[in-house]
């Protein structure tokens, strides 16, 4: 048996020859985000139908647990991961070289292949810590999310809009999914965001381990910010999905998409588009927060860069553009 590796950019492919007879199989990295959100799952979720059907195509999915939206987007600029998913305003960002990706500028090749599920801000507050609404996070420990993920983006615009910052804090912590729960339920932590697609893992512990409540978020602060971010939709939480929140919770976020470099082979984009929606009612049994999805907003909705001609091929088979 002998093994040929070739290497370029970020897609490896690897080519096995055996007794005269020639097979390949191209390896695509697929990142997500920390293991107790929806990223992780979801991204799973596409890998596992496009791995089904690798003895057709030749391509197996590979799924990597990441620090989140903005590590993402920076990967799939310097060409370490293949495929990602972000929320639609980092989309947006990493194309237009805004807010964490001003120092490295736009990035024209930033490709879009669709949308998933909705991503509400959650913040998640003790219910003895005395906070009922955004000021009185003053004074108090309250995590931010850690760097490179888009609830930490998120938190801070937040908190702007609300008058806050950082400094405004008792502490400030920069904690990932993971690590938030125990630092709340420890008394650690006053506060925490998170944004994440309903319901997630990390918020389900966090409310099964202590006297967790969600704080709702709308007002003229959310009201702003909304008018002015149009990556940015109002949401809500249902009554009910969290234990100990037996109300509608309302609040905002971005959408999750998927996204690549134009310098993806159409043929690997085609593959990855066509698993999802040859298989369309399978990929929605997958995860809770995928039940409701409509293939004719997930090609429309919370995608700022171009659609990838690989992507672009598939859907004008369908006849949806």
């Amino acid at each position: 048996m002998r093994w040929i590796l070739k290497i370029s950019g970020v897609f490896l492919a690897a080519v096995c020859i055996y007794s005269g007879t020639a097979s390949a199989q191209q390896f695509v990295t697929f990142g997500t985000a920390g293991v107790t959100g929806v990223y992780y799952p979801a991204g799973g979720a596409i890998c596992r139908l496009v791995n089904l059907g690798r003895k057709d195509h030749g391509l197996r999915c590979l799924v990597e647990s990441t620090g989140g939206s903005v590590q993402n987007a920076n990967a799939i600029r310097d060409h370490t991961l293949d495929f990602a998913i972000v929320q639609s305003d980092t989309q947006a960002a990493s194309l237009q070289g805004t807010g964490p990706f001003a120092a490295a500028g736009p990035d024209p090749e930033l490709r879009s292949l669709f949308s998933i599920h909705a991503e509400p801000v959650h913040l998640m507050v003790r219910a003895d810590a005395g906070i009922d609404s955004l000021q009185d996070l003053k004074g108090k420990n309250v995590n931010i999310g850690n760097l490179g993920s888009g609830t930490r983006v998120l938190a801070e615009l937040l908190l702007e809009y609300a008058g806050l910052s950082a400094d405004d804090l008792a502490l400030s912590e920069e904690l990932s999914s993971t690590e938030q729960v125990p630092a709340l339920c420890d008394g650690k932590l006053d506060a925490s965001f998170w944004v994440a697609g309903l319901p997630n893992a990390s918020t389900q512990e966090a409310v099964s381990t202590c006297d967790i409540k969600m704080l709702p978020l709308s007002g003229d602060a959310v009201d702003r910010l909304l008018a002015e971010n149009p990556a940015f939709t109002s949401a809500v939480i249902p009554g009910g999905l969290y234990q100990g929140n037996p109300e509608d919770i309302p609040t905002w976020g971005p959408k999750a998409t998927v996204i690549t470099s134009a310098r993806m082979p159409d043929e690997a984009v085609y593959t990855i588009v066509s698993a999802v929606f040859d298989n369309f009612e399978d990929f929605r049994k997958l995860h809770p927060a995928l039940e409701n999805l409509q293939p004719e907003d997930m090609i429309k909705q919370g995608l700022t860069a171009d659609l990838h001609p690989g992507a672009l091929k598939y859907y004008r088979e369908k006849g949806w553009l």
